[in-house]
């Protein structure tokens, strides 16, 4: 096998003018590489090359004898749907258009287009192609490494290699009795791990939660250590706390770093000595549950800036658990989406729509301040609203565009040129910027442009000066 040939699947061209198909090919691989291709000048040899070929993008003329492009193309979209079909036409007609993409066209185009434009458009439909067998084989790839490890994370779905460092670092943690601190970006799912580790460790209680957010110091210690009856106004009978709710489990404090100092000091305790008082007692209780903490915050900061105990911060960090942003887990973006949409779904009882060609480039060049709640939001806002057919785009480019710039402690700025670097010019800078969007939005004018914040029509134009 010729193993210089690009893609890695056919491209099957179609067209009974010998000298087109001829100039169609040359255009292609001049322009974008592309030589792993099938010439087919009788229409009526469509069907046997797809059934015998590794095809997954069809060049399909309409007007041509025997069997026309109009009679072929909802056949292929039928038996073949996950081939894309791109309408190469000498009819520059916008209702054959129209019509060609509601019969399930993936783009149309007309002969006289300039080759370059034409071979550039064609290479979109072949990345788009390419990312669908890309996503397929991290698909596998969870699957069968999901496989391997504790049922226990199969609700974290993930195939980033931090995230599977990390769950093997919770196996190898899980039967510890010392504190573990969790820390993450806000919506990573760091209860999700804090579940993960009370199931894979050997505790028979169950795993108690408690938002420490906005607990003053008095409320604090009624939540965690409960109070006796008379300990104060109100006490008609004993209360149990949380910590004795976990006895033989895990208690699970999240947002630990908007504890109080005075709070502070008594989880110090709380770990140091393994007892605590509840509320109004004088006797002393012993703790009988592992303390799990998270939060969002950078505490190392807070130390440094004497709002968090030094004493307390290394007590807790005993073991680390860091979850990454989604933004650095891009690979995960495609899984996530397809499970929350799943998900929609059947809340809304609607068919599962298919994702646009370039909804995954645009999700994979935003920043994600909300990381996978926002994700999850998104997708079923997305779900709410729609019909039948492909996704629209409009419920995620509305969610996006609305977002106010976000700095995130975790993501600390890095200067865009080195200070001993000579500088380039406005033009030159602006060139790579261009170059950069158009990179990242696989050639889609329309993406890259939303990146960079032009309009389409001014992105052209620079793309025109930049030739």
């Amino acid at each position: 096998m010729n193993t210089n040939l690009y893609p890695g699947f056919q491209v099957l061209i179609c067209d009974d003018d010998t000298s087109f198909l001829r100039s169609i090919s040359f255009a292609i691989e001049r322009y974008c590489g592309i030589n792993n291709v099938v010439q087919c000048s009788d229409s009526t040899d469509v069907m046997s090359h797809l059934a015998s070929g590794n095809i997954r993008v069809v060049l399909l003329d309409l007007n041509m004898p025997h069997i026309s492009g109009d009679e072929l193309l909802p056949k292929i979209i039928e038996l073949y749907p996950y081939i894309s079909v791109v309408i190469i036409s000498g009819i520059n007609q916008v209702e054959s258009a129209v019509q060609c993409i509601k019969l399930g066209a993936y783009d149309y185009h007309v002969k006289t287009e300039e080759p370059e434009r034409l071979s550039n458009s064609i290479m979109q439909v072949i990345r788009y192609q390419e990312l669908n067998l890309e996503n397929q084989a991290m698909r596998g790839y969870m699957l069968e490494n999901q496989s391997a490890l504790h049922p226990a994370f199969a609700k974290i779905i993930s195939i980033n290699h931090q995230m599977h460092s990390a769950f093997n670092y919770i196996e190898s943690i899980s039967n510890s009795q010392q504190p573990i601190l969790i820390t993450g970006e806000s919506g990573v799912g760091k209860e999700l791990i804090a579940r993960a580790i009370h199931e894979t460790s050997s505790c028979s209680g169950e795993l108690v939660c408690v938002n420490v957010a906005g607990l003053d110091d008095n409320l604090f210690s009624d939540t965690l250590f409960g109070h006796k009856k008379g300990a104060f106004t109100g006490a008609d009978q004993a209360r149990k706390g949380m910590i004795e709710k976990a006895s033989g489990g895990i208690l699970f404090l999240d947002e630990i770093g908007d504890l109080s100092l005075a709070s502070q000091v008594k989880l110090l305790r709380l770990l140091q000595e393994g007892e605590y008082y509840p509320v109004g007692s004088d006797t002393p209780k012993r703790i009988n549950a592992r303390i799990i903490a998270a939060t969002h915050q950078d505490l190392h900061s807070k130390k440094e800036d004497g709002q968090f105990r030094n004493d307390l911060y290394y007590r807790l960090k005993i073991h680390h658990v860091n979850i990454p942003p989604l933004r650095e887990r891009k690979e995960d973006i495609a899984l996530l989406l397809e499970h929350f949409l799943t998900l929609a779904a059947d809340e809304f009882d609607k068919e599962l729509a298919s994702i646009p060609a370039g909804l995954l480039v645009l999700l994979e060049n935003y920043s994600f301040p909300g990381n996978i709640r926002e994700l999850r939001a998104m997708a079923f806002d997305a779900m709410s609203t729609h019909q039948s057919g492909e996704l629209s785009m409009k419920a995620f480019k509305g969610i996006i565009d609305s977002m106010p710039d976000v700095n995130i402690y975790a993501q600390p700025e890095k200067p865009l040129f080195e200070a001993s670097s000579t500088l380039p010019t406005l033009k030159k800078a602006a060139d790579l910027l261009v170059k950069e969007a158009m990179k990242r939005a696989n050639s889609n004018q329309s993406l890259a442009a939303q990146l960079l914040g032009i309009s389409q029509p001014a992105l052209s134009k620079r793309l025109k000066n930049m030739q």
